[in-house]
């Protein structure tokens, strides 16, 4: 639905700029992430702080702890092993797969906990890796240019000419465009995810001959799913193979990864894509819906043939046995993004640490899934890793990725929680404080009508009005996540990214529906008795005279004319 890629920075390949911003990238889809960055800045300071008053409460550490230093860091099977094993046994995570590589050679491959029906993982478990599959197409593409078929920078409409929309300016976009996604295209022109899903990549691309583009061609950078299919389509019909089977025989084969392959969708991938989502610090096991998935986010896996994968890209094309599969230009072409940006070819750049080069990573997600691949080229290390919690809720395989890098440049591991397992029981709180708040305004109603007699109605109203909020913020939440995320989803996708968000909004909105509710009673009562209560004094009567306290208003006979005189 969104997309993230983890740490990623702006500064260039090979350079170490400082004062850059982070920014997250890559996903199923993948830019969900990147609006909940202040989100999570946020949820961890105030982590921070409770930390900083807990250790002030306690006192000075003990002298032969605060004297201990902690072991040297090393990137071994064995301290992969404890940090991973470390991390599913803190977090609950119910499974992972891993792969680390070292120049041309696998430090480790495996897997850890289990899938979703119960399977002990392995390295040879396969694995959706979502978004992660726009590298493997770029380089596809990448074949294609060095065979002399395509030109990156000719227009894509000259090898596709069924690639039409419903704006003139899409027939200036470029190849080259369509793989750093600088193309114009954007959910918020084409909510692709938030549509009926196609079934072939020629479907997916003739879906979009109604659309428009959200920017001129080559003018800005937007992630969107769909220039990947195109981009996939384009290697179809110009090599005269079904992509899937172009990208097993040019690509995994000539690398030995045996047990990847690419399909159409998530019900092609293995358990249909189920795995799980987190809720208030428990991992809830969810089916995925049917997207469709060629040359955006289709690539099953498995962690042996990442280590073959991570390889190659860290050996300038070249795999473990020494066959090439693209030569050392275009895998820099693929890893060099374009002057002023971050995203290069199914690569971001991410934040250099102690003067080095920055690193190279991608993040993919699915609702139920999420991955990442990491290259750290100055040490030559790939990382790789594969987990079965969704986007956003689960965001665990950047956590394992960020400890295994910690180990690759010499510092200790440290597990760093999804930050959802911060935030949610601070969203349970304000939950049951709402259910609260709406339960006491339901009661306290009648007081409340009695107060705003002899007002007129639309004072009332206007006092009323904001507890409508809430219930506004349910009915939009899906557009105001899109908002923030820069992506387009549905009510039901963001209950699998955030469902402790989703259920804090809906309590919110129920109990904000009860006391408008129980006040509109009051009003509507006293309306339909044709009198409207009056202040805290008395009630009025229906003609307007005032009662006497406790009883009737007096009665008043007309004698006539000089009557009683």
């Amino acid at each position: 639905m969104w997309i993230s890629t983890n740490r990623l920075g702006t500064n260039g390949p090979g350079t170490n700029r400082p004062g850059r911003k982070r920014l997250r990238t890559g996903g199923q889809g993948t830019s969900l992430r990147t609006g909940f960055a202040p989100v999570r800045r946020t949820a961890g300071r105030l982590v921070a702080a409770l930390g900083l008053a807990a250790v002030a409460l306690a006192g000075p550490a003990p002298a032969a702890l605060a004297e201990q230093a902690p072991a040297p860091a090393a990137l071994t099977p064995s301290s992969i092993d404890r940090f991973v094993n470390g991390y599913l046994a803190r977090t609950g995570l119910p499974g992972a797969v891993v792969a680390v590589t070292r120049g041309e050679k696998v430090v480790h491959t495996g897997g850890y906990g289990r899938t979703a029906d119960g399977t002990a993982m392995t390295g040879r478990t396969p694995v959706p890796v979502a978004s992660l599959s726009k590298s493997m197409t770029a380089l596809a593409v990448m074949q294609l240019v060095e065979e002399g078929k395509v030109d990156l920078d000719r227009p894509v409409r000259g090898y596709l000419p069924e690639f039409t929309m419903a704006d003139e300016r899409a027939a200036r976009i470029t190849v080259r465009q369509l793989l750093d996604q600088t193309s114009g295209m954007a959910d918020s022109a084409f909510p692709d995810l938030a549509l009926p899903q196609a079934h072939t990549l020629k479907g997916a691309v003739a879906r979009m001959r109604g659309a428009r583009l959200a920017a001129e061609p080559g003018t800005r950078w937007s992630y969107h799913n769909p220039n990947y299919f195109v981009a996939a389509r384009l290697v179809e019909v110009v090599s005269g193979e079904p992509f899937a089977d172009r990208l097993r025989r040019h690509v995994f084969a000539p690398l030995r990864m045996t047990d990847s392959r690419s399909v159409d969708s998530t019900t092609d991938m293995p358990e249909d894509a189920r795995g799980y989502v987190r809720a208030y610090g428990h991992v809830v096991e969810r089916a995925h819906p049917r997207w469709f998935t060629a040359g955006g986010h289709g690539v099953v896996t498995t962690a042996d043939d990442l280590a073959r994968w991570l390889i190659a890209q860290n050996n300038g094309g070249v795999g473990a046995d020494g066959r090439r599969v693209v030569s050392a230009r275009s895998t820099t072409t693929m890893h060099t993004p374009p002057e002023g940006g971050n995203y290069a070819m199914g690569w971001s750049l991410g934040e250099a640490t102690g003067g080095g080069e920055p690193p190279l990573q991608h993040t993919g997600e699915l609702l139920t899934q999420n991955a990442i691949q990491v290259l750290l080229p100055d040490r030559r290390v790939g990382i790789a890793v594969v987990s079965n919690t969704g986007m956003v809720s689960g965001d665990d395989s950047a956590g394992i990725a960020d400890g295994l890098r910690d180990l690759a440049e010499g510092r200790p591991a440290e597990i760093r929680e999804p930050f959802t397992m911060t935030a949610d029981p601070l969203l349970a709180a304000l939950t049951l404080l709402a259910l609260g708040l709406g339960t006491l305004g339901a009661v306290r109603a009648p007081g409340w009508a009695r107060r705003a007699a002899g007002r007129p109605l639309w004072r009332a109203g206007l006092r009323t009005l904001p507890y409508a909020l809430p219930v506004a913020c349910l009915v939009w939440l899906a557009d105001l996540v899109g908002l923030l995320m820069r992506r387009e989803g549905t009510f039901g996708q963001v209950v699998y990214v955030w469902p402790a968000l989703v259920v804090c909004v809906a309590a919110a909105a129920l109990a904000s529906a009860a006391v408008i509710a129980s006040r509109g009673v009051q009003v509507t009562r006293a309306v339909l008795r044709g009198r409207r209560p009056t202040g805290d004094g008395p009630p009025a009567s229906s003609d307007g005279a005032d009662t006497a306290r406790g009883g009737q208003a007096p009665v008043v006979v007309d004698r006539g004319v000089g009557a009683g005189q």
